[in-house]
């Protein structure tokens, strides 16, 4: 009776704990994970990872494209880094952002307003949209420049043409 007893106890224990998940056991959206889905950038681990591993394999710049990776640099704040992608060039000094975990723990934010602070106008500090406050964060955020959507471009294919001509002449000389 009193192991019966204990089995209740213990699946109801179970039932409970499966209905009152938090999201932080559940798992929360980061931002590196989310940015490579929606730029098709790929690339893995931290974000602040993320300039240095696309050496060589995407191009990176500091000039905003629609659908570039802005790569922030890791802070006091920010001790991994972060990723966004640029879903919108306003000037040559404002973005829109689509991005995920800024604002809100897990949460997504698309196009929000990111603009250039950095005094040599080369998207090295940013100011970026931030939900509570309703308006650009109060302080400056480091950032590396855009890793671009597209290969870094390799050594030109060189295609083999025969030329018709000389290879008919040939042909008929028995050279091949």
């Amino acid at each position: 009776m009193i192991g019966g007893f204990r089995a209740i106890v213990a699946a109801a224990t179970l039932a409970l704990g499966a209905l009152i998940t938090t999201p932080a056991a559940a798992g929360v959206l980061q931002c590196a994970p989310f940015a490579r889905q929606v730029s098709g950038i790929e690339l893995y681990g931290n974000a602040n990872s993320w300039w240095s591993q696309a050496e060589g394999r995407y191009e990176r710049g500091h000039e905003p494209r629609v659908g570039a990776v802005l790569a922030f640099s890791a802070s006091r704040s920010m001790p991994v880094g972060h990723v966004a992608m640029v879903s919108k060039v306003v000037s040559e000094r404002e973005v829109l952002l689509t991005h995920a975990n800024w604002s809100y723990r897990g949460g997504i934010e698309r196009n929000v307003r990111a603009i250039d602070v950095s005094p040599n106008n080369d998207w090295t500090d940013v100011r970026v949209w931030y939900g509570p406050i309703g308006d650009l964060g109060l302080r400056p955020n480091p950032t590396k420049g855009f890793i671009y959507a597209h290969k870094a471009s390799e050594a030109p294919v060189q295609i083999a043409m025969a030329d018709r001509a000389t290879a008919g002449a040939e042909a008929a000389r028995g050279a091949f």
